[in-house]
């Protein structure tokens, strides 16, 4: 089940709200667990039983962990908590990928090549294996009380919100709010407009993007033009960012109508001046996660410049292999590392020097090129789309109209998406409100709310409209 599809919007929202809502606060957390195996196992039956296992792993490591009394127990307990976890992951998500790599080494040997069955990947395995190690970790260093109850536990892991795609919510973030929290007509709300700001974000602009981009990469690995290359890799930029954001918002926003508060996952990650900041606003829980579980163990920046870099990159490494068992994730990974490492050195005394503009221009070019890894299919079909790019290869492109491809609707959405990408908006609506500045006016701070409120309307309508008619609807970051 998704955020955007009608069975959640007009059926299990207004369903679970109504029981949410109205029963007496100490049933609510039994009603939001039980609501969040439900949403799971609407699409993932029997791999419910794969995060029922992930929880009661965890919880009892947690509970034994608070018990131990000696520090080499400790260590013991947690190194067998990680490397459970770990397994439990790693069967689903990296077994065809490591068996299919080493057959190909097994053939080009002469050797008998291993057989296997292929596994389906739990959907949001990545996200709620990473959200239960942080617990873990964070009870060991003790930063964060244990828990002693299974189902409060059961609900930190599986809180639907934020269950399929984050944002990952450490234990200390949520663990006073899930024992005591307050719902407000005020945040109620603010969840409700946070959720359809996001709802837009992933139908009206995402949705729309998807359609030339997949329709174009689906062309690969075949040469194209360049003028479709660049058509495509733009929509996929601003696609990526609003489908996940937008779910980030919905998240949030959910989180909100039911009393708690998730954290900020993006923060205009493409007006960054450098990867490195592109990496303080983009996918905010992930980021800070690998700093403070996996960069700062290593010994992060606190050592040689040589050890740091070799920090950067394992980093980027596991990151890029987090998001999926492919050579083209690790490309990714690795090209972003590789760009972080330049950053610490002479490239980042150049960016100091350079206007904010280029720097920005800069960054956006790196990240742009480096979706082009994460969007292809294989190694192959992300070179030859490298080739079309720069011109290299244009056989073929007077086959394929440029028109064919992009019609007025996506040149609109584009130019909305690349708006919306920046802090324009907020800063247009601060100057409107701003008294003492040439747009403040009595009438127009007035008239603010409620044309705020309408425009909420005309937006959640126009994306009901756009999910009744069928619209190609797929969320991105589900497969990881």
């Amino acid at each position: 089940m998704v955020f955007s599809s009608p069975i959640f919007l007009f059926l299990f929202l207004p369903l679970f709200l109504s029981s949410y809502l109205l029963v007496p606060r100490s049933v609510r957390n039994s009603i939001l667990l039980a609501a969040s195996l439900i949403f799971y196992a609407w699409g993932e039956l029997y791999y419910l039983l794969v995060m029922l296992a992930s929880i009661g792993l965890n919880h009892l490591v947690g509970l034994l962990l608070d018990r131990s009394a000696t520090p080499r127990a400790r260590k013991v307990i947690l190194a067998l908590g990680i490397t459970s976890n770990l397994i439990l992951f790693t069967s689903f998500k990296y077994v065809d990928f490591m068996v299919d790599n080493l057959n190909i080494l097994l053939g080009a040997i002469g050797w008998q090549t291993i057989g296997h069955p292929e596994l389906h990947l739990p959907i949001g395995i990545s996200f709620f294996t990473f959200q239960a190690m942080s617990y873990i970790v964070d009870v060991y260093r003790k930063k964060s009380p244990v828990q002693e109850q299974l189902k409060n536990t059961a609900l930190y892991i599986s809180l639907f919100p934020q269950l399929i795609a984050g944002p990952i919510v450490r234990y200390p973030q949520i663990a006073g709010q899930l024992l005591n929290r307050t719902i407000s007509v005020e945040n109620f709300a603010l969840g409700v407009r946070r959720f359809t700001i996001g709802l837009a974000k992933k139908v009206l602009i995402a949705n729309t993007l998807a359609l030339p981009a997949d329709n174009i990469f689906a062309l690969m690995p075949g040469p194209i033009g360049a003028d479709l290359a660049w058509l495509a890799i733009t929509c996929y930029t601003f696609q990526i960012y609003f489908d996940f954001s937008g779910y980030s918002d919905m998240a949030i926003g959910l989180g909100k109508m039911l009393g708690f508060d998730i954290p900020e996952n993006f923060d205009y990650p493409y007006f960054s001046k450098s990867v490195r900041e592109f990496w303080r606003r983009w996918h905010i829980s992930l980021s800070t996660w690998f700093r403070d579980y996996v960069y700062i163990p290593l010994g992060g920046s606190r050592t040689t410049a040589l050890w740091t870099h070799r920090n950067l990159l394992v980093v980027f490494f596991l990151c890029g292999l987090w998001h999926g068992a492919s050579w083209n994730f690790v490309a990714w990974g690795l090209f972003h590392g590789l760009f972080l490492v330049l950053e610490r050195g002479w490239l980042g005394s150049l960016l100091r020097r350079l206007p904010a503009p280029l720097c920005r221009v800069y960054t956006l070019g790196v990240i742009v090129m480096a979706w082009v890894f994460f969007r292809a299919e294989n190694m192959t079909s992300a070179l030859v789309f490298f080739r079309s790019l720069l011109f290299m290869d244009q056989e073929g492109a007077d086959a394929l109209p440029f028109w064919d491809y992009a019609n007025v609707e996506i040149v609109a959405v584009l130019l909305l998406a690349l708006a919306g990408s920046t802090p324009l908006l907020p800063l247009i609506k601060r100057q409107l409100g701003k008294e003492g500045s040439p747009f403040f006016q009595p009438v127009i701070r007035r008239l603010l709310p409620g044309g705020a409120a309408f425009g909420l309307v005309v937006i959640l309508v126009l994306c009901c409209m756009s999910l009744a008619g069928g619209t190609h609807n797929p969320f991105i970051y589900f497969r990881f």
